[in-house]
């Protein structure tokens, strides 16, 4: 794969994000034959890449989201679409065009697609901070081989957490998944599979109450159906959603309640020239798939006009 450094400075189409959305966008974008530019903090793929197994993308019965990422970013530089690893400071609009200012350098591009994603989100007790990497993870397929034979926890109770508990359950002693309420946001299905693993311990109504240990975790102090328990462990997951990440746009576009981009069905913000698509919009079902077809939208929408 060809990552390429710059050649220009200007550019027709910058793109905010190499997710599948983003990627998919540059594809569209590219092969009409427009100028495109991607930027991307640390690796391609954003969440879908810490995917353990995909099996509900069409054409691929199962397949690692990091290999079916990097799938997207080689088709995306085959047809053109100039990746850069640079972290993106600020979004701004000027007269025409937008400036997408990094460490490095600063960009001008005609239109901007926005597909920054989602970052996860912290469980906001007083000393998680502390703990993070040395115990505190929110990546299980990144770090789970470090807690190889060690007991565990994940929190969470939807389809990001399942994965986790999935995971850790093939490495670990003892998975337990905490869960603050009786529900599930989870599939039913998935997690009747759960509760049938013998290395797995499903709490409902828990939460973390607080981590406790010297140079690195070992237990956790839980509330457990009003009750104070402490929970030996020396890795906890935390996989309880995500939540926008627009720490960088100077733009003021319009969002929902919750801090997600508005867009119309052609992924237009109320900002000329300015699209968004993937994870970073206003909208409930977020899948790879979903991720791609507004990224063919977005990518599309920036032709002509």
């Amino acid at each position: 794969m060809f990552f390429g450094y710059y050649i220009s400075m200007k550019y027709d189409v910058a793109i905010i994000g190499a997710g599948p959305a983003g990627l998919t966008a540059g594809i569209f974008a590219s092969r009409a034959g427009l100028k495109c530019i991607c930027f991307e903090k640390v690796m391609v793929g954003g969440q879908a890449s810490l995917s353990g197994n995909v099996e509900n993308f069409p054409g691929t019965k199962s397949i690692a989201g990091y290999e079916l990422m990097q799938q997207m970013a080689d088709h995306a530089t085959s047809v053109g679409v100039q990746l850069m690893f640079e972290d993106v400071l600020t979004v701004k609009q000027n007269k025409a065009s937008f400036s997408i200012k990094t460490k490095k350098e600063t960009y001008i591009a005609t239109k901007v697609i926005i597909a920054s994603g989602c970052k996860t989100r912290k469980l906001g007790i007083e000393n998680e901070k502390q703990f993070i990497g040395k115990g505190v993870s929110y990546c299980a397929s990144c770090d789970g081989n470090f807690f190889k034979d060690s007991a565990v926890a994940v929190v969470g109770g939807g389809n990001s957490a399942v994965e986790n508990v999935n995971y850790l359950s093939r490495l670990c002693s003892k998975v337990y998944m905490l869960n603050r309420s009786e529900k599930f946001r989870a599939n039913k299905h998935e997690i009747e599979k759960l509760s049938k693993l013998k290395n797995v311990e499903i709490l409902t109504n828990t939460t973390v109450e607080r981590l406790n240990g010297n140079e690195k975790l070992e237990n956790l102090e839980i509330l457990h159906q009003g009750k104070q328990k402490i929970l030996k462990v020396s890795g906890l997951f935390i996989a309880i959603g995500y939540e926008p990440d627009l720490s960088f746009l100077d733009v003021d576009v319009e969002l929902d309640d919750f801090g997600y981009i508005k867009t119309n069905e052609n992924q237009e913000t109320n900002i000329k020239n300015l699209f968004a698509c993937g994870d970073i919009t206003s909208k409930q079902f977020k899948q790879i798939i979903t991720a791609c077809a507004d990224g063919a939208r977005a990518g599309n929408s920036c032709i002509g006009g």
